[in-house]
């Protein structure tokens, strides 16, 4: 495939539907098909794209159970809302894409989501070494409000009126983020000790963590205080810069991906557009394609 990954290139890759599913049988399978009903059966070879498995009896083909099941949407058209999903490195909206690819928005979005349901695969790591943790704050400003509208006491770590959202980030690695019901530490401590290895160094924002101590090193600034980092050197020669710099520059990217392009999302579906910003950070040294391949294998 081609590393210039456009549209136009998408449809010289893949100039017909046979092509699309040739493509994602190799994706799936390699050089033999396995039936998902028994993957022990021997399978035949049908018409019309079709296979039988022998113990079962029943019919499949390289979409049953996956997100391009019982659709009646062309392969191809599902390749090019995953490749305008990846290309666009601000996102891009639904009507945006239903125009491109002359189909109706609400069939757009659905498709849309189907994809970032396989990209929260790539939200679920585990982190080490060095890490940051901070939350941020999904929601209008309240001073941009109507006077009517205006939410009282919303200031600071308030989510009266917003959508917490909480990150872990591996210096020069992955990241990980969750929509969380609060931002209390019986609710995001569980979260840090599932994605972080016990041992690692636990950068965060000043507030406190408790259930952390023992069995991690938590090293904290003070924004509140004006501090906003420092860097020493200990006896052993070990530079140590003790900052969040690095998530609070994810959540600028995320929070510009959100107003410049989505507007405004329901909670209902955050974690979606979640899940589709930690897949982007998670993959930004991959080319266009690669990241193609690999969301196609998480749905194979």
């Amino acid at each position: 495939m081609k590393t210039d990954f456009t549209l136009l290139t998408l449809y010289e890759n893949f100039p017909d539907e046979e092509s699309c599913i040739r493509y994602f049988e190799m994706m799936r399978w390699g050089d033999k098909v396995i039936s998902p009903f028994d993957p022990t059966s021997k399978v035949y070879k049908c018409s019309n794209g079709k296979y039988k498995c022998k113990n079962t009896g029943r019919y499949f083909d390289v979409k049953t159970g996956t997100a391009f099941a019982k659709t009646k949407m062309p392969m191809r058209k599902w390749f090019s809302v995953m490749m305008l999903l990846l290309t666009h490195t601000r996102g891009i909206s639904s009507c945006q894409v239903a125009s491109i690819l002359k189909i109706k928005q609400r069939t757009a979005w659905g498709m849309m989501q189907k994809v970032r349901q396989y990209m929260s695969m790539e939200n679920n790591h585990k982190l080490s070494g060095e890490v940051e943790i901070d939350e941020t704050f999904v929601g209008g400003k309240n001073k941009n409000r109507h006077k009517d509208k205006k939410v009282e006491k919303c200031q600071g770590r308030s989510y009266k009126d917003k959508v917490p959202v909480f990150g872990i980030l591996e210096r020069g690695g992955k990241l990980i983020a969750k929509v969380v019901p609060n931002t209390q530490a019986r609710t995001l401590v569980p979260i840090v000790k599932k994605n972080v290895e016990v041992g690692s160094t636990v950068y965060t924002d000043g507030w406190s963590y408790k259930g952390l101590e023992g069995k991690y090193e938590q090293l904290s600034v003070d924004h509140g205080k004006h501090f906003y980092g420092e860097t020493y050197v200990t006896d052993d020669g070990e530079i140590i810069v003790v900052s969040t710099n690095g998530i609070e520059n994810a959540w600028s990217l995320f929070k510009r991906r959100l107003k410049g392009t989505y507007i405004r999302v329901s909670k209902k579906h955050l974690q979606k557009y979640v899940d589709e910003f930690v897949f982007r950070f998670n993959t930004r040294n991959f080319t266009d394609s690669q990241r193609f391949n690999l969301l196609l294998r998480n749905i194979a």
